[in-house]
């Protein structure tokens, strides 16, 4: 099994290797087998990128608003054309389930391009301000050389939702995927060009952590735009600050999900293994805190626990698989450490727990997990463990899960199941994140805005308020007669 790119990085409309940089083995982590060998981006890689996207933008900027969008809808055109091949792709650069990859993944991906291409004309527009005599009028301009980080979970994605209002806003994009997932990025680069895209306007560059801040503190660089955890985006926010640079930060959580005594409890159940072990667990979003009034605590892990284990592990080419690998043998260590945290603070385990015996011992699997009578303090409901570990937590009251809700530094997501719509509505409006769902929980349509409050970061990805930190007011005041100097 093999995916090797035809190079590492994709440069001015080509794929272009330098081997001096520190070699990437990609692994596929259903085996652990290398299916591909890449190099980090050099300091000359890094500076011909950015090179070579300080070139292409201002005429880029210069089209109108409609004809950049037509090239990004025929790059969605394409990828969906496409689907079932970077589907594939995408699970073995991640080892997601194809039955995961194939509708939620570069399909979003698509999704991305085929909006923006679609709103931007319309949403770049600006206003006309009358002062009497004279006036004024604003106008959106873009930013320049915008930077993208991206993280493992959900590569194509990632790497759609920060070209997309990019390019749609008239910038050039240099985009590193992380390391342990480098491969779908490529194929995004190269259906832009094919779609149209002139070259030097979407370059991807790989790296490591020495590449990030080649990337961050380069002058020629207006913006950043990191998905990535809560201690990478404060380095990157400080760098960036440094330097006076736009940055949104797309950061990590540890969002609640609360149950209340009148929800439809299977409805309930459902966005709560939504929430927890879509994707094996690993989504910035998933509400891993599941707050579960006592009434119906012992319902709804019942049902819980027979869901959870009638789930199938398995092989992730398997239409049929429905939890597959861990991304790195590193991350399911890191995951089978907090489970081992979890039991020794004294919660109950459920279900779950270590690792299935019915797959590949060389694959990084671990069993979906649930813990029970979880309380606020233990390790398992304060610290991100971006795996397939819930964590169920009781309640009393409203008031009471609102406050305990809210007791942590993150500010992510969170999502409310009530059959009372006026307690939905009160109870989302005093949690304390910057994404919330009511009877439903994880989903991300591009329509809508996407991001987090306190120390999961800022700025927005998707919708039209994304076109906006791509982009930047000028104001411009028209006199229309003669100036009135006092001297």
């Amino acid at each position: 099994m093999r995916a090797q790119p035809t190079a590492s990085h994709f440069i001015d409309g080509e794929y272009v290797e330098d081997d001096a940089g520190t070699v990437i083995e990609s692994l596929y982590p259903a085996t652990g087998e290398v299916i591909a060998r890449l190099y980090a981006a050099t300091p000359a890689i890094v500076e011909k990128a950015i090179a070579v996207a300080k070139r292409a933008q201002p005429e880029w900027a210069a089209m109108s608003p409609t004809a950049r969008g037509r090239i990004l809808k025929r790059a969605a055109d394409i990828m969906r054309e496409r689907n079932r091949e970077l589907s594939e792709l995408e699970t073995l650069d991640t080892g997601k389930p194809i039955q995961e990859t194939i509708v939620a993944d570069p399909t979003s991906g698509a999704d991305s391009f085929e909006f923006f291409g679609g709103v931007v004309a319309a949403a770049l527009n600006g206003s006309y301000i009358p002062l009497g005599g004279d006036f004024a009028y604003t106008k959106r301009v873009p930013l320049g050389v915008c930077v993208g980080i991206g993280a493992w979970n959900y590569p194509q994605q990632i790497a759609c939702w920060k070209a997309a209002p990019a390019l749609a806003a008239g910038n050039a994009m240099v985009f590193k995927p992380s390391e342990n997932t480098p491969l779908g990025a490529l194929k995004i680069a190269e259906i832009l060009i094919e779609a149209g895209l002139p070259k030097g306007l979407f370059n991807v560059i790989q790296g490591d952590r020495d590449t990030g801040p080649l990337l961050v503190n380069h002058p020629d660089v207006a913006k950043v735009s990191l998905t990535g955890s809560v201690p990478t985006g404060r380095k990157v926010a400080a760098a960036a600050a440094g330097n006076l640079k736009h940055v949104t930060m797309e950061l990590g959580g540890k969002s609640p999900l609360i149950v209340f005594d009148d929800a439809d409890i299977d409805s309930a159940v459902g966005g709560a293994m939504l929430g927890n072990f879509y994707s094996t667990g690993q989504v910035c979003s998933n509400g891993t805190r599941v707050f579960v009034q006592k009434d119906i605590k012992s319902e709804f892990l019942k049902r819980l626990k027979a869901r959870t284990e009638a789930m199938a592990i398995g092989d992730p080419m398997n239409e049929a698989t429905q939890i597959g690998p861990m991304v790195s043998w590193a991350q399911r260590e890191k995951v089978l450490q907090y489970i081992e945290k979890g039991k020794a603070e004294g919660a109950t385990l459920v279900v779950g727990g270590g690792i299935p015996n019915n797959v590949s011992g060389e694959g990084y699997y671990v069993q979906p997990t649930v813990f029970a009578d979880v309380t606020d303090e233990m390790t398992i409901a304060r610290e991100e463990i971006f795996g397939p570990v819930m964590c169920v937590l009781d309640f009393e009251d409203e008031a009471e899960v609102i406050a305990r809700g809210n007791a942590t530094e993150f500010g992510l997501a969170a999502g409310v199941f009530t059959a009372d719509m006026s307690r939905a509505h009160r109870v989302v409006d005093q949690l304390e994140a910057g994404t919330l769902w009511i009877n439903t929980y994880n989903l991300c349509p591009v329509e809508i805005p996407f991001g987090g409050s306190k120390q999961s970061g800022f700025g927005r990805e998707n919708s039209i308020a994304a076109l906006e930190h791509y982009s930047e007011l000028k104001t411009v005041y028209v006199g229309t007669g003669p100036v009135q100097a006092p001297y």
